[in-house]
């Protein structure tokens, strides 16, 4: 890696805010800061809406002043980290930006195409390891944002666990329907998933383990079974157990 690719700027928003250039942290306001944030998730937006998206509680002009401020704050650094093209706001293309990595891998992995492009980041670690999108921010396009990123994690940490099952890959198939049960633990095709992994090392038991174990969560939080395509997956004769039969 050059010295100029290890100096680029790079914006962390899973886990929290951090601006970077290279190993050195840059302190900016919270102003800035929700700029950043905004137009690294938006990619690009007019100044009036994202003026009355960041300051929705005050007069227009009032937030176009305070968008004015915050570019100005920002052109004070080594480099303009944000493009102005007529109305239009967008981030500079120098930018590396961890949640668009994260939309990237999951949209790779989600991909049903028959030729899919190549993937520009090894989606494993990207969605295994991901931490919540801007953790603390309780603005509305932030709620919106962190529940868009969610849902596509989900999803691709569903296909990534059968993807790697299919390749004979047992562990990490493991960890990836593990981890969507963590973030969703009512979410059945995840724990469909845990137990396919287990199923196809032989664990039956295990299987039958985490599949009464999410029966019980299942029947006590929302007083449903699960589908009859979980029971489905088991051998005949678990089959008969698990439905009491």
């Amino acid at each position: 890696m050059s010295t100029l690719e290890a100096e680029a700027p790079r914006l962390r928003l899973l886990g929290g805010f951090t601006l970077t250039y290279g190993p050195a942290a840059v302190d900016v306001g919270t102003a800035v800061q929700r700029l950043l944030a905004y137009l690294g998730l938006r990619h690009h937006s007019t100044r009036t809406v994202v003026a009355g998206t960041l300051w929705p509680d005050v007069t227009e002009e009032r937030a176009h002043g305070s968008l004015r401020t915050a570019l100005w704050r920002l052109h004070q650094g080594r480099e303009s980290l944000v493009r102005s093209e007529g109305d239009t706001l967008e981030l500079a293309a120098s930018v590396a930006v961890d949640a668009r990595a994260l939309m990237d891998s999951a949209l790779h992995v989600v991909d049903t195409s028959p030729q899919p492009a190549v993937p520009p980041h090894d989606p494993i670690p990207w969605l295994l390891f991901a931490g919540e999108l801007l953790p603390g921010w309780d603005d509305e396009w932030i709620l919106f944002e962190r529940e868009r990123l969610r849902q596509l994690r989900l999803h691709a940490l569903d296909a990534l666990a059968h993807r790697l099952l299919r390749e004979g890959r047992h562990a990490l198939a493991l960890e990836a329907a593990l981890e969507s049960v963590r973030i969703e633990p009512l979410r059945e095709s995840a724990h469909r998933a845990v137990v396919a992994v287990h199923l196809a090392e032989h664990n039956v038991v295990e299987a039958t383990r985490h599949y009464r174990a999410f029966r019980d969560l299942l029947h006590s939080e929302l007083g449903v079974e699960p589908s009859v395509r979980f029971v489905g997956m088991f051998p005949m004769g678990a089959q008969a157990r698990l439905t009491g039969q």
